[in-house]
């Protein structure tokens, strides 16, 4: 058994979406390499044309929190801080895998699940 994934996802809101695109971007490039870091995403809401979110995927818990706690944190995430929806009562939240398919083929049940 593996050390269960980890998925933030953080909400924003803009009226321009191409701004938070930009602002992705920078932040993703900043992020590179960042240890544990599997991959990001944004997607853009169909019912809501002001909002948006990103979804980064992390290895396991330990991973995101060294690096949340790391002095790198809030510089690379500076780029999308204007558009964080203040909105919400949390901006974001963080979720452990419990269970995922590939296609038709369950994986495997990771730690915790």
């Amino acid at each position: 058994m593996t050390a269960a994934p980890v998925e933030v996802v953080l909400h924003h809101l803009s009226d321009d979406a191409g701004q938070v695109v930009t602002a992705y971007h920078e932040a993703s490039r900043r992020m590179a390499g960042t240890p544990g870091l599997l991959g990001n995403r944004l997607l853009h809401a169909v019912g809501d044309p002001r909002a948006l979110v990103v979804v980064s995927r992390w290895a396991d818990w330990d991973a995101f929190e060294a690096w949340e706690r790391g002095a790198a944190h809030k510089d690379q995430t500076a780029p999308l801080r204007p558009f964080r929806d203040l909105e919400r009562d949390r901006p974001f939240e963080i979720y452990r895998e419990l269970a995922r398919y590939e296609g038709e083929q369950p994986v495997p049940a990771v730690e915790g699940a």
